[in-house]
Parts: structure tokens; sequence; C-alpha cells
């Protein structure tokens, strides 16, 4: 019966396309796969099911590591509070109008990516700083905070799995360290860069959508609903942040660009920082979770000062400021923590094991690779996590290296590509969740508008693995 661990993520999709709650689906999913584990109780299962439901919200809490995403995730509401009231927002936009940095929607789309690329130190951190600079950006040339989301999403993980100086290139280092591949690990791993084509074509449809400023699909319907609207109600579809808050938002004036700058600069040098203090002198094997917190936090001290110091806000004002901010994100954190929880249930039921067993030796030679792909897509998609689908399918990959002489690069990449292919199709990734929050999109309308794009991208894929394997093998 190990196929009905597929049930819980295929409860959570077929709620989400029915009625469109991603709580409710989360919620139920949860429960589902709860359920399935208190099989053995017979009689008394629903209510173990109940109670284990309880007990897993409290163990995915008490990990430190969850901890620290959910109250990074928080005070990032507090931390645009501040600089959203400050006047910094309005005041940078009008700077970076004035000196012709953005006059076209082009130059604040590739704005946007750039500062998405350049701070490929941490996923999120990349995601946020690009997505606090840029939305006043997007309001003020009538772009959609869907494509904000869509533009920081495909920008972020696809250019930190390429670079690989980063957290994410320690892990799957220390994942490969593990296993003789008769070369170096670092040599794999750095192969693996030519050959992760979802990656370079994610990057390849952001550029072409900046330059060419050309919408497709449900990305394209949004942005014409928006042009069709007046300047008044341009945030219109932003579904974070209440009419009471838009109608504040659009009454305050410009003051000084710094009162956004200083945080958001804080935030990224901190960033570097807490990496290379945590990694205890080595950059790459800091911590992202513990780093981005800190880094957070940081900017949050900074920007509460800067407003305190400006005399324009007094303590209890900023403080109620911060409580106001923060919850307004309050039902995309609760997103990001049942979908934490429903990864560790699904962990224990064996959906990920369960999938990757599609994988096996009879494929033929040039369906591995593809195969592969796939399976890292599904288990991604299904768990919303492309770091737990690395950790499930390389111990599986490396046996096919090994046993049916493989290039180890490209089988690697394969497995790196489905998880971020996966991650950028699912609703319950915790990364599409940052991403909603950056940009003020909400969340199905950005899984929504990106997934024709994450779905031409992995056709591509697909194609491009089929004929690198017949090529080589």
């Amino acid at each position: 019966m190990e196929w009905l661990s597929v049930l819980p993520p295929l409860v959570a999709i077929i709620i989400v396309v029915w009625k469109k709650e991603v709580i409710m689906a989360l919620l139920a999913a949860v429960f589902t796969s709860e359920l399935l584990l208190a099989t053995e109780y017979e009689h008394t299962a629903v209510y173990h099911a109940f109670i284990g439901f309880i007990e897993r919200i409290i163990s995915v809490v008490s990990s430190a590591g969850n901890a620290r995403i959910l109250i990074f995730s928080l005070l990032i509401g507090a931390l645009l509070s501040y600089v959203r009231h400050s006047g910094g927002v309005t005041a940078l936009v009008e700077k970076l109008v004035n000196k012709g940095i953005a006059k076209s929607k082009r130059q604040v789309g590739s704005l946007t990516m750039f500062t998405g690329m350049v701070i490929f130190i941490e996923s999120n951190l990349s995601v946020l700083t690009a997505g606090i600079l840029s939305r006043d950006l997007f309001d003020k040339f009538k772009m959609s905070r869907a494509r904000l989301a869509y533009i920081i999403d495909s920008t972020s993980a696809p250019v930190c799995i390429l670079i690989l100086l980063n957290g994410w290139g320690a892990y799957i280092l220390a994942l490969l360290n593990n296993y003789d591949l008769g070369q170096s690990s670092v040599s794999v791993l750095w192969g693996t860069i030519g050959f992760n084509f979802y990656a370079i074509i994610a990057l390849l449809l952001v550029i072409y959508t900046v330059t060419f400023d050309k919408l497709h699909g449900p990305l394209k319907a949004t942005e014409t609903v928006l042009h069709s609207q007046s300047s008044a109600n341009i945030e219109h579809d932003n579904k974070t942040e209440s009419v009471s808050d838009l109608t504040e938002e659009t009454l305050i004036r410009p003051t000084k660009a710094r009162f956004m700058l200083v945080p958001l600069l804080s935030m990224i040098f901190g960033m570097f920082f807490f990496m290379y203090q945590t990694g205890n002198g080595d950059i790459t094997q800091g911590s992202g979770s513990k780093s981005v917190l800190y880094a957070t936090c940081l900017a949050l001290v900074i920007a509460y000062f800067l407003l305190l110091f400006s005399k324009r806000f007094s303590h209890e004002k900023l403080v109620q400021l911060g409580f106001s901010g923060i919850g307004e994100l309050l039902p995309l954190v609760t997103i990001v923590l049942l979908s934490l929880t429903l990864g560790a249930s699904l962990k224990e039921l064996g959906t990920g094991l369960f999938i990757a067993g599609i994988v096996g030796e009879y494929l033929p030679l040039v369906l591995v690779v593809p195969m592969l792909f796939l399976a890292g897509a599904v288990i991604s998609f299904s768990t919303g996590t492309s770091w737990g689908t690395f950790a499930i399918l390389i111990p599986i990959g490396v046996p096919l290296i090994q046993t049916l002489g493989l290039p180890p690069s490209l089988v690697i990449a394969a497995i790196l590509g489905g998880g971020i292919f996966g991650d950028h199709c699912s609703p319950i990734s915790d990364t599409t969740c940052v991403s909603a929050i950056a940009s003020g999109c909400d969340l199905l309308e950005h899984v929504k508008t990106q997934l024709p794009y994450a779905l031409f991208g992995g056709a591509l894929t697909l194609v491009g693995y089929f004929i690198i394997s017949v090529i080589l093998l």
C-alpha cells in the first residue's frame, strides 16, 4: 500500500484547484498524512491522527531551523512596514526615475533581475532584496506584482544553483562527499553548471520577459486587467495588504531614500558577514537560515532607529507599525508553517522515497537521466522542498552513476534541476511563499502565472536531457 503515500499531496493539489484555498488544502493534506501514519491504531486512527497533527506542528516549530524561517518571515512584515511608511520607498523611486536608471519597464525589470542575480549568496535574501526594491517601481510603471513575483522567484534559485559559491553549493557538496565518484566532488559539482538545463532556461526566460516586455498566458491576462484599471487602483490585486493600508500608502510623501537604502544595504552586507561568521571564516559553509534571520533583525533595528531619530515617529507609533506589518503577513506565514509541517509528515510517510522508486536500473539507459529529472520535479512539487529532494535523490542517483557508468555531473545536474523545477511549480514551497511575500502578490496568483513558464522550461529541459543522453550514452 505504499502508493497511498502520494495521497496527501494529491489532496492538497485537488483542494487548491477546487477551492482556491491554500491553508485549507494544507490542513487537509497534513491530516491525511497523519491519518495514514495512524492506521495501525485501527478504531482510534482518527483520534491519533488529530493528536499526531498537533504534535507534528509542535515538532516543526521546535526545530531551530524552522523556527528561524518562521520568525524571519514575520519580521520581514515589520521591516516592510517601516520602509513603506518612512517615505524612503517613494523617494528612491523618484530618484531612480529622475536619474534615468528606471525610466522604462525594461529598465525596471533589468534592475530587478540584476539585483536578484547579484545577491546569489542566499535565495531568500535575493528574493527579498529584489522584491522590496522593486515593488513601487513596478506599481509606477503599471507592471503587475505577479510579474515581479515571477522575475524574483525565477531568478533566485537558478542563480544560486549555477554559481554555487553559497550555502546551496556547500549543502550539495556535503551530500556528494559521502560517495566515491571517481573524481573529486568539487569537480563533479562544478561540472553540473553546463548540464543544469532548467536553471539556464529559467534565467533565459526571465531575460526574454525583461528585454522584450513580452508576457504570456495568465501573466499576460493579469497585466491586461491591471492596465484597464485607473492609476488610483493600481494595487487592486495586492491581496496581502488591506484597503486601509493602501489608502494610507498613497498618502505617504517622499522623504529621503536612505530610509529604504540603509536598512536594505545593512541586510545585504549583514548577510555576508553572518554567513562568514557562522561558517567560521568560510562563507560557503555558513548557515543560511541563521544568517538571513540575523541580517533581517539587524536591518529591522537600523530601520527602527532611523525613523525614531527622524523625529517623525514615536516609539509607540513604530511598535504599532511593526505589529501591523507582522499582522499583514500572518496568512502567508501560516502557509509556510503548514508547508513545513506537511514536508515533515510526508518524510516520515516515505512519499519522496516512493516517488523516487519510479526510477530504476531497468529503464533504457537514455531514459535514466530524463526520469531522474522528472522524479526530482515530482518529489519537489509534492513536498515543497528542493533541498529535501536533493537529499532523497542523490543517494539514488550515485549508485546509478557507479553501476551504469553514467556521467556524474549530468546525473547530479538532472537531480538539481528537477528539484528547482518542482519547487517553481509548487504552491506549498517556502520559496514560492517568500516570493509572494516579497512582491506583495497573492500566493495562488503567483503560482498560476509562473506555472506556464516553469512547465515550458521543464519540457525543454526534458527534451534536452533525452538528446544529451543519446549523444553521450
